[in-house]
């Protein structure tokens, strides 16, 4: 780490392709929108000689932020990866957004990485979203360090941050969060603000002086030491806590000097263990300078403190079929292949680009493999099991493409060409086809109802779907049968906004967003009877059909129910389905507001019928006319579908969630306890009520609840919401 090298690296760089997974380290870079992620990738790359100067995100200059909607928005809204080469290990940084819509690109990141960097920005603090995104990472032991940014910002406390943190992520144990350097400062200038200038390496009591653009080291002066043995006692402390030899705590304790080798040694294996968590500081480097602060001390941390991919188990392992297949081996570039998809782009020239993560065997070019893609049918991505040829491999460092002979276990690389490979597909090889358990995936739970702008935008709308929700799993795509709307369910605005713009831009296609409507359907109150005469004798053949029936409700979910009481044969036998089906048919459009009708029975009680002009077409109309007479004389229920809505939220937010719920008509059926400070609140809401519950739902709770929903049945609405569904109803 920063305190065992200090010499520049042999190798330094951007990275190719690696030759053993022990040289590899995938590291994904977590934190709130603004914290400074893709800056601290800027700046790592420029300390590894990856870039000759740092981009700046306002200038829409950086490696990772490289799509015209990022420029624009002056923000992540995808994962990018940018490796470089550090000390001969190639470092696969994973730079991801960290806004809440765009949480699908964090889970990819997540699944393609073996440790995290959690981002803090010393003037933000730490959101409710990152804190739970720390909390996943911990619950599958993923090692983690935290990075502390934005320290030249006016009242930043780099000791009040760290203590922050370490409540925060700590736990029932905060001295596994602790730092590993100090900031260093330089005079203080008029406003008061002293400047980081570099960081006091703890172990070694070491400085390391960044002010003139490349790190120096030097030794303290005699009245730095005190503030440095004090935190270098509790750090000691602190590592000895999680160290594996058990008689380190006794031989510290008993006055024994503890070498400093000793003791990096120890903090290696406790990170790489996901036990001990350190804080560092780092800065963007300044014009004209070689090295960010910090950035050699965090590129020797993920070095040889994180872990190799053959310190991670291959995720779960089935045949398509679903049988189960166990990996024996762990990252054996010479097993048998597994990969799988984490993004998914589309390139004008090159065409679909997959960003892959390897996690046994080998990937070459111009290989045949298996692409299995299941279980998000319900998202617009049917069941699929392909054989494809692999285009052409290659390294990306942002937009940029580097050609590859190959990438082993524990790699990424870009994937040319797969045309059928969607977004957390498996590849393995042709004759051992494999499926690999899927990441989780958030729920979209916000819909966008959308049409095409015009009859040439009508054309391309399909596939330009098609392409977007294959580079998406988060999104749902639906083709609602009932309101016969197209509906994009996303994340959030932001999701959505970056949807359509995507639709634009990338695949050209214009659409307007409309009014979202909720299948509502009707109902007959009561028993109603109505008469449906259809003649029409004037010249040619004729038209005479006559029908009489008896409408009555029946209980929730029991559907149409036709009843066949004729006597005398006043309908002739063969005319009674054509009665049935105008009357089914008259249902489906609906008898007061469009809507569809359920849960009647319709008896036909009598009719009449002429020997000549009678026919199917005419019966059909009959039984549609008697069936509206008979609503004309009834009361209609609008009925509307009731969700199961269970909210997870914070304890101190409880109230407030009820509350809403209860103004949305929502009914709370029960709340408990789900650890971790938090609650879980299940109600029953009306869904026209929850269109906009994704994005009021964050607002009220500052990001930190989710929410589910689950369609339970169908109730009378409220007489004066149903008026004013009706009124609308007529005047469209």
């Amino acid at each position: 780490m920063g305190d065992k090298a200090n010499a520049h690296p042999g190798a330094a760089g951007r990275a190719t392709a690696a030759d053993h997974p022990a040289s590899v380290r995938n590291v994904v870079l977590v934190g709130h929108s603004g914290s400074g992620k893709t800056t601290l990738v800027e700046a790592l790359a420029l300390t590894a000689g990856a870039v000759n100067r740092a981009g700046r995100v306002e200038d829409g200059g950086t490696v990772s932020d490289y799509d015209e909607i990022e420029h624009r928005q002056q923000r992540s809204v995808q994962l990018s990866l940018v490796p470089v080469e550090w000390g001969g290990y190639k470092i696969n940084l994973l730079d991801t957004p960290g806004y809440a819509d765009f949480v699908g690109e964090l889970r990819a990141g997540l699944r393609a990485a073996d440790a995290a960097l959690f981002v803090v920005s010393a003037s933000d603090g730490v959101d409710g979203s990152t804190r739970m995104v720390w909390e996943e990472c911990a619950a599958v032991g993923m090692p983690r360090a935290i990075v502390i940014t934005h320290l030249e910002a006016a009242r930043s406390d780099f000791d009040e941050m760290t203590r922050i943190c370490a409540e925060t992520f700590g736990g029932d144990d905060p001295d596994a969060v602790l730092p590993l350097y100090l900031p260093l400062h330089g005079p203080q200038g008029p406003d008061g603000h002293a400047p980081v200038t570099g960081l006091t390496g703890l172990l070694t009591r070491k400085l390391f002086d960044y002010s003139s653009g490349e790190r120096k080291e030097s030794e303290p002066g005699p009245e730095q030491l005190p503030a440095i043995e004090e935190a270098r006692n509790r750090l000691i402390e602190g590592i000895i806590a999680e160290s594996e030899d058990e008689t380190l705590m006794d031989r510290y304790l008993g006055g024994e000097a503890i070498d400093v080798k000793t003791l990096v040694d120890d903090l290696e294996r406790a990170v790489a263990r996901g036990v001990f968590h350190p804080v560092l500081a780092a800065a963007p480097a300044a014009e004209g300078a070689k090295q960010g602060i910090g950035t050699v001390e965090l590129l020797e941390l993920v070095t040889g403190g994180f872990p190799t991919p053959l310190e991670r188990e291959t995720p779960t392992v089935t045949t398509p079929e679903g049988s189960p297949r166990e990996i024996t081996s762990v990252c054996d570039p010479d097993g048998p292949l597994v990969a799988e998809v984490v993004k998914t782009a589309s390139d004008p020239y090159v065409g679909r680009i997959s960003l892959v993560r390897v996690f046994s065997g080998t990937l070459r070019p111009d290989a045949t493999v298996h692409v299995s893609g299941h279980g998000l049918a319900d998202r617009g991505h049917e069941d699929h099991d392909v054989d494809e040829r692999i285009g052409a491999l290659s390294a990306p460092f942002g937009k940029q493409q580097r050609s590859l002979t190959h990438c082993i276990a524990g790699d990424l690389a870009c994937v040319a060409k797969l045309n059928r490979a969607e977004t957390g597909d498996t590849l393995s090889a042709k004759d051992d086809p494999l499926l690999m358990e899927p990441w989780e995936m958030p729920d979209p739970l916000l819909p966008l109802a959308i049409q095409a702008h015009s009859k040439a935008d009508e054309d391309k709308l399909s596939q330009g779907l098609a392409r977007l929700v294959a580079e998406d799993p988060t999104m749902r795509l639906e083709q609602n049968q009932d309101t016969h709307q197209v509906v994009l369910w996303c994340l959030g605005e932001a999701h959505a906004d970056v949807a359509l713009e995507r639709l634009r831009s990338r695949y050209g296609v214009q659409v307007d967003v409309i009014p979202h409507r909720v299948s509502l359907r009707e109902t007959f109150a009561d028993s109603s009877a109505g008469r449906g005469r259809h003649v029409k004798q004037s010249g040619g053949h004729g038209q005479y059909a006559i029908c009489e029936i008896e409408v009555e409700p029946l209980p929730g979910g029991s559907g149409i129910e036709f009843v066949d009481k004729v006597v005398g044969g006043a309908v002739p036998r063969q005319f009674i389905p054509s009665v049935e089906k105008g009357v089914r048919a008259q249902a489906a459009k609906g008898v007061a507001a469009g809507y569809p009708l359920i849960d009647v029975r319709i008896t036909l009680r009598d009719g009449k019928a002429h020997s000549v002009d009678s026919s199917d077409a005419a019966f059909q109309t009959a039984g549609a006319l008697a069936l509206r007479e008979a609503a004309a004389d009834a009361k209609i229920h609008l009925l509307e579908p009731v969700a199961e809505v269970s909210v997870l939220v914070g304890d101190s937010y409880v109230g407030p969630v009820m509350s809403d719920l209860s103004g949305r008509r929502g009914r709370v059926v029960g709340t408990e306890q789900a650890g971790g400070g938090r609650t879980l609140v299940r109600a029953e809401v009306p869904e026209i009520e929850i269109d906009r519950y994704a994005v009021d739902l964050r607002s009220l709770s500052h990001g930190t609840a989710r929410f589910g929903r689950r369609y339970t049945r169908h109730e009378p609405m409220p007489s004066h919401v149903a008026e004013k569904l009706r009124g609308q109803a007529k005047e469209n």
